[in-house]
C-alpha cells in the first residue's frame, strides 16, 4: 500500500487559488491527510485535538470573529496558529487577509491562499478531491475490463491467457481499462476503482505479436479510463480429477485493501470459450447484486421437486 501527498500547488492550480502570501517551501509542500478544517475554536486558543496536518480554511464567521479584535490579539491569534505549521491557510469568500495574518505567516513561512468561491464549496470540494487523491492504493497484475458495466478484474498466472482473453472481449464491444498492471484504490469502505498506470495506459502486450495500442486500434469507444472493481476472476489450468464448483452455490471472495469482491474461479482447457465465459460470468454477478440467484432458485426448485415427489409416492 502506498503512503503519498498531495503537492500544495496542485490544490491550487485546481481550484484557481490566488496567492497571498508564498511560503518558501511552497513547492514541496505535501497535503498528507484528506480533512479540511475551520479554526473556530483555535482562533479562541483552544488547540486541544487541533490537527496541524490539515489545511485550515478561514469563513466570513471566523473573518468576521478577526475582525472584533484589536491588531494586537490578531497578532496573538496568527502568531498561535501559524507557531503549528499548518500546511496553508484558505480565506474564501475572497475576503483579504490582515495584516497580522501576512506579518505572522511570513514569521513561521506559512502559504495563505485566497478563494472567491463559498466556504462551504471551498471545503466540501477540497475534502472530495483529497480524499480521491490519498485513497489507500495497491498494484496488482492481472486485468481490468469493463463487461456489460460489470468492472471485471482478471487475474491467473503470466501466460494463461489474460490479454488475448480481453482482447477477444474487446472484439465483442467491450473495454479495456488496465492490461498487466492495475492500480486499484479504495474509495470507500465497499467499492474499489481500478485503472491503469499512464505509462502503459490504452496498450495490451500479446506474446508473439507485441505491445498494441487498443484505443488506435479498436477506437477510443474500446477504453475507459476507470471503473469500480464488481468481481474478480481468477482464470488457472484445468486439472484432471479436481473438483470444481458445478452449481454455483458456493460464494468466494478476494480481499483487496480490506474489500471483499466477488470472486469466481474458471479452469482453463482446450476447447473453452473464456471470453464468452467470462461475459456470462459478469452478467451473472450484476444479477446477484441486483437480488437474483439463479442457482438458488435452481437448488429451490429440485427441493420442491423431490418434496412433492415423495409425498406423492
Amino acid at each position: 500500500m502506498n503512503t503519498h501527498g498531495v503537492p500544495l500547488k496542485v490544490l491550487v492550480e485546481e481550484f484557481n487559488l490566488s496567492i497571498a502570501y508564498q511560503a518558501t517551501n511552497y513547492e514541496e509542500i505535501l497535503i498528507t491527510v484528506d480533512e479540511v478544517s475551520r479554526p473556530g475554536l483555535p482562533l479562541t486558543g483552544f488547540f486541544t485535538h487541533f490537527e496541524k496536518q490539515r489545511v485550515e480554511v478561514l469563513g466570513y464567521v471566523e473573518m468576521t470573529f478577526l475582525e472584533d479584535q484589536s491588531p494586537e490579539k490578531r497578532l496573538e491569534i496568527f502568531d498561535r496558529l501559524f507557531a503549528y505549521h499548518i500546511p496553508a491557510l484558505v480565506i474564501s469568500r475572497g475576503q483579504q487577509p490582515h495584516p497580522e495574518c501576512i506579518e505572522m505567516a511570513k514569521k513561521h513561512n506559512i502559504t495563505i491562499l485566497l478563494c472567491p468561491e463559498t466556504t462551504s464549496y471551498v471545503i466540501s470540494n477540497l475534502i472530495t478531491t483529497l480524499k480521491s487523491a490519498l485513497a489507500p492504493r495497491i498494484t496488482r497484475h492481472g486485468v481490468l475490463m469493463e463487461v456489460y458495466g460489470e468492472g471485471v478484474f482478471i487475474t491467473g498466472e503470466s501466460g494463461i491467457g489474460k490479454s488475448e482473453t480481453a482482447v477477444e472481449l474487446l472484439k465483442r464491444g467491450h473495454r479495456l481499462i488496465a492490461d498487466d498492471a492495475v492500480e486499484i484504490k479504495k474509495i470507500s469502505s465497499t467499492e474499489l476503482m481500478g485503472t491503469a498506470p499512464s505509462l502503459i495506459r490504452n496498450y495490451i502486450e500479446l506474446r508473439g505479436i507485441g505491445v498494441i495500442n487498443v484505443a488506435k486500434l479498436f477506437g477510443m469507444g474500446a477504453v475507459k479510463e476507470q471503473t469500480v472493481i464488481n468481481l474478480v476472476i481468477n482464470i488457472v489450468p484445468w486439472e484432471a480429477g479436481k473438483h470444481y464448483d458445478r452449481m454455483g452455490l458456493e460464494e468466494h471472495f478476494a480481499d483487496l485493501l480490506g474489500v471483499r469482491v466477488p470472486c469466481v474461479t474458471i479452469p482453463v482447457s482446450p476447447g473453452r470459450n473464456l471470453a464468452v465465459i467470462l461475459e456470462v460470468a459478469a452478467m451473472n454477478n450484476r444479477q446477484k447484486r441486483l437480488g437474483y440467484n439463479a442457482a438458488l432458485e435452481f437448488t429451490q426448485q429440485l427441493d420442491r421437486h423431490f418434496e412433492k415427489t415423495e409425498k406423492n409416492s
